[in-house]
């Protein structure tokens, strides 16, 4: 009874009870795995026709020497459960298959024999073709880490904190830029029976929303960018003073302004660097055109420049002492030649500086001038004590003159203005 059960090939006659191809258009043509492949053909069957197989469930794909003994029906079961619940899934997979077998003996297994086999090496290439670029890199990519990583929290203290209201731990503030900008969703809400126009509407609040949000975000940036919140709490000023900076020009000052609207496109560090590069490129120019001069000059070394330099510096001092001392000497005779025509005078000696410009430029003599000045003062002295006078002023004396000197003498306090 039981060679009654066995199946043999038609074509070489090798027992195939656990594994044969049965012809779908031929009666009672089943062949052996060797047969099939090599394409055998017997009476009016023809190798391609169609064919069915019949699996017993009891060979191996790999061979009697493959490690763990699986059968065919357990190599199907494992290539479904992979299927259906993915790579890794071990315990489900293990389940899948059935209870022979464990989580660790099915990864052992697929990886062995699926993906480090030589099935795995005839389907997986060594380099992917076409494969897709990885953004999420630390370049600066639409998904880097550098855009998407949130931001460390400000590094002040508990005190500071309270100061600004800042919350370290979600990088928030209790006051934000635009405090109202949630009650634009606050009462939205979806329901079932809302027409395309409600909609819109939600949507058109919800963008709003969301463009206040990026707009608080920026300005956020650009106050950690440009180290904002330190300048507030006057940290700094300290900073300033441990790593001194070059001084800025007037005409740097001047482009900076010039240039502020382009904070809005540039980093803090960008925008330094920006000056800085200018300033380097200011100083390469003024050295080249230095280096230029010493070549007209006819020097060609840097030992022969020191001693040049040294020479041109002490002819320029030698210049500007000439010229201090001829502005002194300049400034001495013109004193001189001011007041030359009264120095020589009586009474020269009692008049102030401002006397004598006046008598100079009146071409009044100083003995003069003080008689006059006197007659003057004692009037006015006895025309406020109620006394009456009459003015006996010198007959050299015209109305030009007169005016003149009353003006001076208001002028500098000696007399009131009621009584010029």
């Amino acid at each position: 009874m039981a060679e009654l059960g066995k199946k043999y090939c038609v074509y070489c006659l090798a027992e195939v009870s656990s594994l044969r191809f049965r012809c779908t258009e031929c009666a009672d043509i089943e062949l052996c795995p060797d047969c099939f492949s090599a394409g055998a053909e017997i009476g009016p069957h023809r190798r391609w026709h169609g064919y069915q197989l019949v699996d017993g469930g009891r060979f191996t794909l790999w061979g009697a020497e493959a490690e763990g003994g699986w059968s065919s029906r357990e190599e199907q079961l494992l290539l479904d459960a992979i299927e259906q619940f993915g790579f890794g899934n071990w315990e489900d997979m293990a389940a899948h298959v059935g209870a022979s077998r464990t989580p660790q003996e099915v990864m052992e297994h697929y990886v062995s024999m699926y993906i480090h086999g030589n099935l795995g090496k005839a389907c997986i290439p060594d380099t992917i073709p076409n494969r897709v670029t990885d953004h999420t890199c630390p370049s600066g990519g639409p998904l880097s880490p550098s855009l998407t990583t949130p931001l460390p929290p400000l590094d002040i203290s508990v005190a500071e904190q309270q100061q600004l209201g800042y919350m370290p731990l979600r990088d928030d503030y209790e006051i934000e830029y635009d405090q109202d900008a949630e009650t634009l969703i606050s009462g939205l809400s979806v329901n079932y029976d809302d027409d395309d126009v409600e909609i819109e509407l939600k949507r058109a609040h919800v963008d709003m929303y969301v463009r206040k949000l990026k707009e608080r975000q920026r300005r956020k940036n650009i106050a950690r960018d440009y180290n904002l919140v330190p300048a507030f709490l006057g940290k700094d000023k300290k900073d300033k003073e441990k790593t001194p900076k070059r001084k800025i020009t007037k005409e740097e000052k001047e482009l900076r302004l010039k240039l502020r609207p382009l904070y809005q496109f540039m980093s803090c560090k960008e925008f330094e660097d920006f000056f800085e590069n200018m300033h380097k490129e200011r100083v390469l120019r003024a050295k080249i055109r230095e280096l230029q001069r010493y070549r007209r000059n006819g020097i060609t070394k840097m030992e022969e420049s020191a001693e040049y330099e040294a020479a041109r510096h002490k002819r320029e001092k030698r210049k500007e002492n000439k010229s201090i001392a001829s502005s002194k000497r300049g400034k001495e005779d013109g004193k001189e030649g001011e007041f030359a025509a009264i120095e020589n005078l009586p009474g020269f000696e009692l008049l102030s500086d401002r006397e004598k410009v006046l008598c100079s430029s009146l071409n009044l003599s100083p003995a003069r001038y003080v008689t006059v000045k006197t007659i003057i003062i004692k009037d006015h002295l006895q025309k406020r004590q109620g006394i009456p006078s009459k003015s006996r002023l010198p007959s050299y004396l015209d109305k030009v003159l007169k005016k003149r000197i009353l003006n001076f003498l208001t002028e500098s306090g000696w007399i009131s203005r009621d009584a010029s």
